[in-house]
């Protein structure tokens, strides 16, 4: 995989992004990331510390040097499809001199580390990957047996919501809104062919998926719960 290729060629080059993204833009990238560093925390006290963490989808490392930093006798590794802000986060974790923290190429819907992890993350990925299923799959078969995979993914509650921005007029709103960029980024979201369901999930793994509230407090603000929700799944 070279440099300039995309996640999927009907999504956004994320290569691309990273690269030209100031900090502004990195920032709108990975909100729920940053919001669910806190509550992952709660995870991990609730179930153990894992020895193993893979996060698929890591973008600029939010939880992956989050955990890195919890649990340094924890190895956790950042995968993520564009290869810019993997060396941006190699060179972070070695200027932090985290050792515990290692970045690996990967594209969903393929997954296949010659490993299992106690822990797999995927949040804020699966959106923008049409195979979401298989997706699933590759990610529960990466947990290793009585580990757990934790996901964040976007519903047809999701898909609504963007399709109102997409046909507001921009001077409605309230911040600033590019129609081009949001088609090209949430375009599979709106046709809904990258949201899934609690059945969906479970129809591909043959597991329900659990509510992240039922081991962590639900935050006051609700940020997109609704439109992202976050899930568990024991192996």
């Amino acid at each position: 995989m070279t440099a300039t290729d995309q996640t999927h060629p009907d999504t956004i080059d994320w290569n691309r992004y990273w690269t030209d993204a100031d900090d502004e833009a990195r920032e709108s990238a990975t909100p729920s990331a940053h919001h669910m560093r806190e509550l992952l925390a709660d995870f991990v006290a609730a179930k153990g510390v894992p020895d193993t963490v893979a996060d698929v989808g890591c973008g600029p490392g939010v939880l992956t040097f989050d955990l890195a930093e919890r649990h340094p006798e924890t190895t956790v590794l950042g995968y993520d499809a564009a290869e810019s802000i993997l060396a941006e986060n190699r060179t972070r974790a070695r200027e932090e001199q985290l050792e515990n923290a290692r970045f690996e190429q990967a594209v969903l819907p393929d997954f296949d580390p010659d490993t299992g992890f106690d822990l797999v993350v995927c949040y804020g990925t699966l959106c923008y990957v049409p195979e979401s299923e298989q997706a699933l799959q590759a990610l529960y078969d990466a947990v290793a047996p009585g580990g757990h995979l934790v996901l964040g993914y976007m519903n047809s509650r999701a898909a609504a919501h963007h399709r109102r921005l997409q046909a507001a007029d921009p001077d409605d709103l309230d911040h600033e809104f590019d129609p081009d960029a949001h088609r090209e980024r949430f375009g599979l979201v709106m046709r809904e062919e990258s949201t899934l369901s609690y059945r969906q999930i479970h129809d591909a793994l043959g597991t329900w998926p659990r509510s992240f509230w039922e081991v962590t407090e639900k935050p006051e603000q609700r940020w997109a719960w609704d439109h992202v929700p976050s899930v568990w799944l024991p192996k």
